[in-house]
């Protein structure tokens, strides 16, 4: 378990720097991305910083054993897992290279982190 909430951190951490250094790339090549609207690089590198900031903090908490900051760094892929299930409910559950890769890239991985923040400490003190 440790090590999978250690990979989550290092994919969010990867995610931000990719947001950070290739803003434009990530605009043009994400499914769905260009359907919210056009590109602003400045919101881009906003949400870097915000997956920068969370895959330390989830990273953290894993390597000390420290629960509130593994819940605090999944907190921002939480709630942006679950603003992406909104976005499919208001797609009327359409299945498409969209909703795949939300499903792939945003919403398990959110989901996950924040249940694996949540059960380190408890299974690891058991």
């Amino acid at each position: 378990m440790k090590k999978l909430l250690i990979c989550l951190g290092l994919y969010y951490i990867l995610l931000g720097f990719y947001l950070l250094f290739a803003p434009m790339h990530f605009y043009e090549m994400t499914p769905g991305v260009s359907m919210m609207g056009p590109y602003n690089k400045h919101f881009v590198l906003d949400v870097s910083f915000a997956f920068l900031a969370s895959g330390i903090a989830v990273q953290l908490g894993a390597i000390q054993s420290n629960k509130l900051a593994s819940m605090m760094g999944a907190l921002w892929p939480l709630m942006h897992a679950l603003f992406h299930i909104t976005i499919w409910i208001r797609r009327d559950f359409i299945i498409d290279r969209v909703s795949v890769s939300d499903f792939l890239a945003v919403i398990i991985p959110g989901l996950l982190v924040m249940l694996l923040a949540i059960r380190f400490n408890e299974v690891r003190n058991v």
